[in-house]
């Protein structure tokens, strides 16, 4: 059977524009070569040797679990008493994606679940502009599923799935899973009965501080250039709560843009995710409903330090995005065209120039790829977890990143994709892509087995 596009992609592929640094190097000159497990852990390509220290002290902090306090390493204690984790890379594994639990009794290491309530009230309303979302009473704003000993953790994830058979225009059906989350075990009694739930899998740490990078007026004009072209494309910057000013600025990081940059996501990682207090997060993650926090002693206040803070800041923005393989395959070529010609480059943005940074001259001014708008986009009804963030409604995610998509399997041992895992491949993931996207799954669903092979020989390569 042929495709619509056949001939628009062999016109496509005949104007082919040649290959440029960018192309490759989609980290610019951060990027490095190196393949394997290891693909990700490593720092910036330019990077010069005498920050690599800063780097390598960094990554241990990250490296390193935390201890229950108190502790002859007072560096590293003062973890929970209610955690997930103990350890940054315990969930972004050798720097990677994390996924689902794939068993029922698995538990969700490398993944967590948001809490929180719908605003209804003048002071709910009024909270939600500054904080972007209403804790759940009881258990704030994510279930800890882990606690030190002689604590009982808040509750236990359980994930099935449901089959959602798709069907190619030439008769070919990939069967997607659809997850359905629910938490037992609870320790504190019954949640609120309007809780909002949201899974999220930890994603890569390639590349953020490029992201971090990119000006505001790059990211503000690509909204403004999917609105001029009125192709249903329509995506809108979060505004969020920097909380070391106090003001409202532009949402980078997390699914749904939650935080403005790094410091305030890993300080809030620590918060939530270890039970670690910092200056910027200088309250235990126990709410008023547990006196779990005040039962047990802690790690001295902050927990994090500064100093600590900054090193794992100046690790998480040099972690380097891994080269491209395969760009001159024919296959990868016409996937790169058919990648075009589908509509999904008006998010995944390319060819983009970071700003100058004075402070940090390796991240400057690069010339980068990686095919994000930043952007909030409708992603339709079926990815949709219903659960506001700031300015992102319950069907609004932030465009994923795809550079060094490719190497996922070989640093993580899967292809579990998007904010929740539920995609165990890069098709599966294109084919929940719905709302804003939706023209753009038609397009590829009218692609032959050819054409797909093409599209993921493509993404793979990045």
């Amino acid at each position: 059977m042929k495709s619509y596009l056949s001939a628009s992609i062999l016109t496509a592929l005949f104007f082919v524009s040649p290959l440029h640094a960018h192309d490759v190097y989609s980290g610019g000159k951060t990027t490095v070569k190196k393949e394997g497990a290891n693909a990700f852990s490593l720092p910036a390509a330019n990077l010069p040797m005498t920050k690599r220290l800063d780097f390598s002290v960094g990554n241990s902090f990250f490296r390193n679990p935390w201890v229950p306090a108190p502790a002859s390493t007072d560096a590293r204690d003062g973890l929970g008493p209610l955690f997930n984790t103990n350890g940054c890379q315990n969930c972004h594994i050798k720097d990677g994606r994390g996924h689902a639990p794939e068993k029922g009794d698995e538990n969700a290491v490398s993944m967590l679940v948001r809490l929180s309530i719908p605003a209804e009230t003048p002071e709910q309303k009024t909270a939600f502009i500054r904080d972007g979302v209403i804790p759940e009473p009881t258990y704030g704003g994510q279930l800890q599923d882990f606690a030190i000993q002689g604590v009982q953790p808040e509750g236990k994830v359980n994930i099935s799935y449901t089959d959602v058979p798709v069907t190619f225009a030439d008769g070919s059906v990939v069967t997607l899973r659809k997850p359905t989350l629910t938490i037992t075990d609870l320790a504190f009694g019954e949640m609120h009965p309007k809780t909002q739930f949201s899974a999220r899998v930890a994603p890569p740490m390639i590349g953020l501080g490029l992201l971090e990078s990119i000006p505001e007026e790059t990211i503000l004009g690509f909204a403004k250039q999917q609105q001029q072209e009125n192709r249903g494309v329509s995506g809108k910057a979060n505004q969020v709560l920097d909380v070391r000013t106090n003001e409202m600025t532009l949402g980078r990081f997390g699914w749904k843009a939650g935080q403005p940059n790094l410091m305030q996501q890993n300080a809030a990682a620590f918060n939530g995710d270890l039970g670690l207090t910092s200056n910027l997060f200088p309250n235990e993650n126990c709410t008023s409903a547990q006196s779990t926090c005040t039962d047990f002693p802690d790690g001295g206040k902050p927990e994090v330090s500064d100093n600590i803070l900054d090193f794992v800041e100046f690790y998480s923005q040099h972690l380097a995005v891994p080269i491209r393989r395969n760009v001159e395959d024919p296959q990868v070529v016409k996937g790169q065209a058919l990648f075009a010609q589908s509509g999904c480059q008006s998010c995944h943005q390319t060819n983009i120039r970071t700003m100058e940074r004075e402070d940090l001259p390796a991240l400057s001014k690069q010339l980068i790829s990686p095919y994000t708008d930043m952007l909030l986009h409708d992603m339709g009804e079926g990815l949709a977890d219903n659960r506001p963030e700031y300015l992102a409604n319950g069907r609004e995610w932030r465009t994923t990143p795809l550079w060094g998509l490719g190497y996922t399997q070989e640093v993580n041992g899967h292809t579990f994709l998007l904010h929740d895992g539920r995609a165990r491949n890069v098709m599966e993931a294109v084919l929940w892509h719905g709302g804003e996207a939706e023209q753009a799954k038609q397009n590829v669903l009218k692609l032959n087995k050819s054409e797909r092979d093409a599209l993921i020989a493509f993404l793979n390569s990045l």
